[in-house]
């Protein structure tokens, strides 16, 4: 590359990233109990509405609901993990598709463990990822649920390990494998479930939810960074969250802008109306520079009830992929007003990316 073009390029990086911050607009939302507000808005978000609705699961898989989308690509098929709330639980259920738009039910593809085990009660919300010919899959296994029909998941939140030769399974769980249990005294005391995962440095990284309770029963919620060399063993999970636990987010996607050098963290955020319920309101985004390293300064928000076009109420975990010049995010919702965990269906939105080298 010459002087010329290298400056070129150089001043159409810096431009893009001009673009980027200008396109963040401060709003003044405040919560009632004065949990911390995005004050930023992320542009260039257009919802496209529901694409995968509840209640025609195989054997009754997700007659409940549908939420928790975790969207993976092998090959040219999209496949698209999701939290169904079934007749005896909620599982980890699988779809594939070749346009995000259309897809096909596969059914479930955990199953609930026995009542010794960890995941007796639900088997869910599963990151997966590839090494060595094998995929290896962190799922959410809890022993406790609300009553039924309902049965939704409650603390604790566990990350369970499963593997398998092909992302569509059959999937062999490893019970023997504890890649990281809640801890007394920490951040992640009543929930270290599983999150995105992205090989860094010679080292797994996996940015995993975690939640603790106060003295009067409150929970605070975060994001926390654990990290290991092997897949079936135990992470190291660092002392410190990545953002205060006031922070009040759960779950993870990440996508790294190659030509900017910049990592954006999406996250569902728990608010709270004016009764004091809380719920998941909104999605977050956060910026980074360094993967391990977050401001919770730096954050914006992606969709809530003023850009989502159908779900003016609870507005869930986001996973995102890039297609073609845009991002991809999928996510869930509960349709009109309601806050309900159940009966939610999972949606498609697409994000412009505008920073590109000209």
């Amino acid at each position: 590359m010459n002087i010329r073009t290298k400056r070129y390029a150089l001043i159409t990086v810096a431009a893009a990233l001009t673009v980027m911050h200008s396109t963040l607009k401060a709003q003044d939302n405040q919560y009632l109990d004065g949990r911390p507000a995005a004050k930023f808005r992320l542009q260039g978000c257009t919802d496209q509405g529901v694409v995968l609705r509840h209640g025609d699961g195989a054997d009754s898989c997700d007659t409940y609901g549908a939420r928790e989308a975790i969207v993976n690509k092998v090959g040219d098929t999209y496949y698209l993990f999701y939290d169904g709330a079934g007749k005896t639980g909620w599982l980890a259920c699988l779809a594939d598709s070749k346009d995000l738009k259309n897809w096909t039910k596969k059914g479930a593809a955990l199953t609930l463990g026995d009542n010794t085990k960890a995941d007796s009660k639900s088997a869910s919300s599963p990151w997966v990822i590839k090494d060595r010919g094998e995929w290896h899959m962190f799922y959410l296994g809890t022993p406790n649920t609300t009553p039924a029909p309902d049965r939704i998941p409650a603390f604790p939140y566990l990350t369970m390990k499963a593997k398998s030769k092909s992302i569509e399974g059959p999937w062999e769980k490893q019970y023997g494998v504890v890649p990281f249990p809640e801890k007394k005294g920490s951040y992640y005391t009543v929930t270290s479930s599983p999150g995105y995962i992205v090989k860094y440095k010679g080292y797994y990284l996996q940015f995993f939810s975690a939640s603790t309770q106060d003295s009067k029963g409150g929970t605070k919620r975060t994001l926390g960074l654990a990290k290991t060399k092997n897949l079936n063993a135990s992470w190291a999970v660092s002392d410190t969250p990545l953002f205060p636990i006031t922070e009040q987010v759960e779950n993870s996607s990440l996508f790294f802008d190659t030509v900017t050098k910049t990592w954006y963290l999406f996250t569902n955020h728990i608010g709270i109306d004016a009764k004091g319920t809380e719920y998941t309101d909104a999605i977050w985004v956060y910026w980074s520079k360094d993967l391990e390293k977050w401001d919770n300064k730096n954050k914006a928000v992606v969709i809530d009830n003023k850009n989502c076009s159908w779900a003016k109420g609870a507005i869930g975990m986001p996973t995102v992929i890039k297609t073609g010049k845009k991002l991809a995010l999928l996510y869930d919702a509960a349709g009109g007003n309601s806050i309900s965990h159940m009966r939610r269906d999972i949606a498609l939105a697409w994000i412009d990316l505008p920073l590109k080298i000209q």
